[in-house]
């Protein structure tokens, strides 16, 4: 997945954080920690070494300074690596045997492969045998088992619960006579109607983030997919793309290219979010934590002048389901030192109050992971138009994109096509077509 582009932009939200100017941090009371940990010392003199993705760094930060007031660990270090450096960077670590880094945020489709590869260690004991402290029963299933569950044993515990919803500007709406879209087909005539009154005011109808990096083009038409009734896999393993609504997704993402932000395939995060939260794009779907950044005045010209709705539907498709576009996990490394130490930080920065701390603060990036956060007051207060959109079963039937060893493969081959199709050089059909073969080669080669 090593390559120049992705080097550069293989990474959620940074843009955001850049946007936006960043205080201090609060510290956490004492008491949202365990009692035992806050009264004796028994890790001072512990170096920990926290391996983050570049878009968490914030909370990484105040990780790190809560873990070591409450603990008294002499430093956790922080590395801040972009999306696709962290299993790579994990995985050379271990091999190499020099065992810097005693905690990963593992992206949740690598998880088989670092599993796998005796990167990151099971702590199905340890879940069991902090059970109480834990409250596994508060993550939301569907999130506890993709993100952690890998041949019946798990290898860490959620710590961001990524999904989309769909945004939408409502005084570029209001003033043209849209109403938000249930349906892709209605999505893609606001686009249309928007970018024809206003592309000469540099205003599109939206951004379409089409970049050829998998964390990018793959959330787009996972949306689509999901919207479409569709599945990345059968029941049984093998390819679902070989069905009308992969490629019925696909065409409707080709069909929202003519409307979108110049131009798709070269749209990021970077490009995509300034257009939107500036107000010059008129819909977006993206990452549930957009709602906070949307109405903080410090970086957005859209305060209350935004909505939000769940991803659109299409084809024969009547029932709105959202997708886990990224997601996010914390694990102790293999190689570690300090795996005792480790597993307490952990502990604490996917604990039941920690999450909520941590859903209900500005620029963390942190969607919501457990039953708690999400249907807590702070919650609902904090995302007022967000919150229900996610509550009553949505993130229980979400649509999770693969996670057995091969998945990395799986996301390549089909980045790789879908670009094809946005550039023109094949059509949905034929690069469908070639997804599946490429998708059905590599999972009987890997069964």
């Amino acid at each position: 997945m090593s390559n120049s582009i992705i080097d550069q932009a293989y990474r959620r939200r940074t843009v955001l954080k850049t946007m936006l100017a960043s205080g201090a941090l609060p510290l956490l009371s004492s008491g949202v920690f365990s009692s035992a940990h806050a009264a004796d010392n028994r890790f001072a003199g512990r170096t920990l070494n926290l391996l983050i993705i570049q878009p968490h760094v914030i909370t990484g930060k105040k990780i790190a300074e809560d873990f070591e007031k409450l603990t008294g660990v002499a430093k956790v270090n922080v590395t801040a690596v972009p999306y696709d450096q962290v299993s790579v960077k994990a995985t050379l670590d271990f091999q190499s045997g020099a065992g810097e880094f005693d905690v990963i945020d593992y992206f949740y489709t690598y998880k088989g492969q670092l599993a796998e590869d005796g990167v990151i260690e099971d702590v199905t004991d340890l879940i069991e045998k902090d059970k109480a402290e834990i409250q596994p029963d508060d993550f939301i299933q569907t999130i506890y088992d993709q993100y952690t569950l890998h041949d019946g044993r798990r290898y860490g515990l959620p710590y961001d619960g990524d999904s989309h919803l769909l945004f939408y500007n409502k005084e570029l709406f209001d003033r043209y006579g849209l109403k938000p879209p249930t349906t892709w087909d209605e999505y893609n005539e606001n686009a249309k109607v928007i970018t024809a009154a206003e592309s000469r005011n540099g205003i599109y109808g939206a951004p379409v983030l089409g970049a050829k990096i998998p964390v990018i083009i793959l959330s787009t038409y996972a949306n689509r997919l999901t919207g479409f009734g569709g599945n990345f896999l059968k029941a049984d393993g093998t390819s679902a793309l070989d069905s009308a609504e992969a490629v019925e997704a696909l065409k409707s993402l080709l069909a929202s290219a003519p409307h979108a932000l110049p131009t798709p395939l070269e749209t990021r995060f970077e490009e995509g979010l300034p257009a939107f939260l500036s107000g010059k794009a008129a819909q977006i779907d993206f990452w549930t934590d957009l709602g906070g950044y949307a109405q903080d005045p410090k970086g957005s010209k859209i305060v209350d002048k935004w909505g939000v709705t769940r991803i659109p539907v299409g084809g024969a498709n009547k029932t709105p389901r959202l997708a886990f576009n990224a997601g996010f996990g914390f694990a102790i490394t293999s190689g570690s030192k300090n795996k005792d130490v480790a597993w307490e930080l952990i502990k604490l920065a996917t604990s039941k109050d920690y999450h909520e701390q941590l859903l209900t603060l500005t620029g963390s990036g942190i969607d919501p992971d457990r039953h708690s956060g999400l249907n807590s007051e702070k919650f609902k207060a904090f995302q007022p138009l967000v919150q229900p959109l996610l509550a009553d079963g949505a993130l229980e039937n979400s649509l999770a994109w693969p996670t057995a060893v091969y998945a990395p493969k799986l996301e390549n081959a089909l980045t790789d096509e879908l670009a094809l199709a946005l550039a023109g050089t094949k059509n949905a059909e034929q690069a469908i077509a070639d997804a599946h073969k490429a998708w059905t080669t590599i999972i009987e080669a890997n069964g």
